[in-house]
């Protein structure tokens, strides 16, 4: 049988494979996904994909499928990575603040025994109401968004800072279930 791998350490992708029921290992990518330019384009995001998988496809045996995604926060065409400081985070909050955006997760993933590759991306549209100074703050002081691409997780945000969104909610969160079954179905793994 083909070994699954997942090429990430998030929490909220081995979540979502966890309940998905599948059994996988963990191999991180050690890729290094500096942008030349924060302008987007789903090649862009689909090659870091890409270089992902790579990354950990040549460090496995050959019965493997790896699988690999990146998910990035578009404003007005321009990517917001993840922040580096909180001031970075209160930069980007502030402009999300009374804006949507869309959130885009590229998946890629590569049967190491037949060298098929799948790439697939999944776009969401969210919509934040508008934020005080105080509500940034607050968020930045209680949760984590150094780790996150825009600077924000939606799973943890108070219902009040959010107007409304369209698409894959699980997309937003970082992978789509029913994204991973596509891919992997094309891939021919088997998956209830």
């Amino acid at each position: 049988m083909i070994k699954l791998i997942l090429a990430s350490n998030s929490p909220r992708r081995k979540a979502i494979f966890t309940n998905m029921g599948l059994d996988y290992t963990i191999i991180p990518s050690e890729y290094d996904e500096k942008l030349d330019s924060n302008e987007f384009s789903y090649e862009k995001i689909e090659d870091i994909a890409t270089q992902k998988c790579l990354d950990v496809v040549r460090r496995v045996d050959k019965d493997s499928l790896v699988f690999a995604a990146d998910t990035v926060v578009v404003l007005h065409n321009k990517i917001l990575g993840k922040p580096h400081t909180k001031e970075n985070a209160y930069t980007m909050l502030k402009e999300l603040s009374g804006e949507t955006h869309m959130v885009v997760t590229s998946i890629c993933a590569i049967n190491t025994k037949t060298n098929r590759a799948v790439t697939l991306s999944t776009t969401s549209y969210v919509r934040f109401t508008e934020w005080t100074d105080e509500m940034i703050n607050h968020y930045i002081d209680t949760y984590n968004p150094l780790d996150k691409a825009g600077s924000y997780g939606i799973q943890e945000l108070p219902p009040n800072y959010i107007d409304k969104f369209e698409g894959s909610f699980e997309n937003i969160v970082g992978l789509c279930s029913e994204s991973v079954k596509t891919v992997l179905n094309r891939l021919d793994y088997p998956i209830q």
